[in-house]
């Protein structure tokens, strides 16, 4: 028997802020502020595999449906 474990979503949405991109022409910033040009492409392209991607997705996500300010109470509860 197989136990998938589910990631919280508070706690993915705080990861966006706190985690900071490994790689790349972002090396550095905070998930949550990356471009969503830069998203955009990813998700052309494809997420990398792991945590990072799953939470690259999540900030397109975001991004793409205008949800970025979902982040706003997080970000000023800092």
């Amino acid at each position: 028997m197989s136990t998938n474990t589910l990631s919280d979503p508070n706690a993915d949405l705080e990861k966006l802020l706190t985690l900071r991109m490994p790689y790349g022409k972002y090396k550095g910033r905070a998930l949550a502020d990356l471009p969503g040009n830069y998203l955009q492409w990813f998700a052309r392209q494809g997420f990398p595999a792991g945590e990072i991607g799953r939470l690259l997705a999540l900030a397109y996500e975001l991004d793409h449906n205008g949800l970025r300010d979902l982040l706003n109470p997080l970000r000023s509860s800092r």
